[in-house]
């Protein structure tokens, strides 16, 4: 048997990024898929253009729009508008479509690729990983990647990420045109979703339509109701859309992601933003840097991998923890916030720099919250 330098469970965006990386450097890696490999991935597939400084190559061939406004509205009125800057714009991408190009590039860099390779057990003896399959397989690494999503068991097997699991009750799915969504904007409907938003993103030909509650969300969504308001103002019948829904890990408080020898990235290391759930750029730059920090432990450079968790807590963490009590106000007072956070004249260009990469939740969030409170204790007196 073969040892590994390094084997990824999970080959979606941020396994593939991770794979990508090591492989690159000329790491024995391996990807371990538990599906057969091409499958549509409905998903808002919204990331801030700024993903393409984490990698050599292009990503505009497989982005389906260039969003440069973001249209807000309260149950499908009081709209307003923001424009994303030229220099920063928003992409919206089909994830199975980015999630092939990162595979290429990555099996391209002579990474390898298992595929029905359902893990059942992880184990270490004398500092080798063992995997185990289902059917039996078995592979070695000196280091393991967990990427296999939000309904991963491993972070909470091996004590990593959050000790209290905060869930998003979401729903995706896709409709297969454009209805009268304009082109190269996206759509944030705040007044339908109790505790949390409903979107709408444009692809070439078709729409992304997704909604996310983020309080309280014990129970599912009221999906059908929710597109029956949401989907005639947008000019679809609402039998159009085919989706799922599914609970996703969000970020909730700082974390160690990393062991010895072992990393989380992605939604297993739940890092999706908990205002916004944009769940892309952090599963990007999460197997990023944890490639970056495997290539120095694999090289001797370092002795431990705790450089990756300090890593990127500074760089997404700090925001995400602002973002976490902007979503905790906003949410609680959806119709205030709304008023105040999103028609307040500078507030839409504001989320629209969060979306493009431009501006952090640190940068806003104590002004917002302040004037969010005192809002509502104001309209109670």
């Amino acid at each position: 048997m073969t040892l590994l330098d390094v084997a990824i469970i999970g080959g979606g965006a941020s396994g593939t990024t991770t794979a990508f990386h090591l492989a690159s450097k000329s790491k024995n890696v391996c990807i371990l898929e538990k599906n057969a490999y091409s499958q549509e991935k409905a998903c808002g597939g919204g990331m801030s253009a700024a993903v393409q400084n984490l990698f050599p190559f292009k990503l505009l061939p497989i982005v389906d729009e260039v969003i440069t406004k973001v249209e807000f509205s309260w149950c499908n009125t009081d709209k307003v508008v923001a424009e994303l800057s030229g220099s920063s714009p928003f992409w919206i991408v089909k994830r199975e479509n980015l999630d092939s190009l990162l595979l290429d590039q990555a099996l391209n860099s002579n990474c390898n690729l298992l595929t029905n390779f359902n893990v059942v057990d992880i184990k270490k003896k004398s500092n080798i990983w063992q995997i185990t399959a289902l059917d039996g397989r078995q592979i070695e690494a000196k280091a393991v990647v967990i990427a296999d999503g939000s309904q991963s068991p491993w972070p909470t097997i091996f004590n990593l990420g959050p000790n209290q699991q905060k869930f998003a009750s979401t729903f995706s799915g896709r409709i297969k045109r454009k209805g009268n969504l304009r082109s190269e904007t996206a759509r944030f409907e705040f007044g339908l979703v109790k505790n949390g938003f409903a979107w709408a993103f444009p692809l070439n030909n078709e729409v992304n339509i997704g909604m996310g509650a983020f309080l309280d969300n014990k129970n599912s969504i009221p999906v059908d109701e929710i597109i029956q308001s949401f989907l005639p103002d947008l000019g679809f019948d609402p039998s159009e859309v085919i989706g799922h829904e599914k609970k996703l890990r969000v970020w909730n408080g700082h974390y160690k992601l990393n062991g010895e020898g072992i990393l989380l990235v992605g939604d297993a290391a739940s890092l999706c933003d908990p205002f916004l759930a944009e769940g892309l750029r952090p599963a990007l730059m999460s197997g990023f840097e944890a490639a970056k920090s495997l290539i120095y432990w694999l090289n001797g450079e370092v002795n431990c991998l705790d450089a990756y968790t300090k890593t990127i807590q500074k760089s997404w963490g700090n925001s995400m923890a602002w973002g976490n009590r902007i979503s905790q106000v906003f949410y609680r007072f959806p119709k205030v916030g709304y008023q105040l956070g999103v028609k307040r004249q500078t507030a839409p260009k504001r989320i629209a720099q969060i979306l493009s990469g431009e501006m952090s939740y640190e940068d806003i969030a104590k002004r917002v919250i302040k004037r969010l409170l005192f809002q509502n204790q104001s309209s109670k007196s």
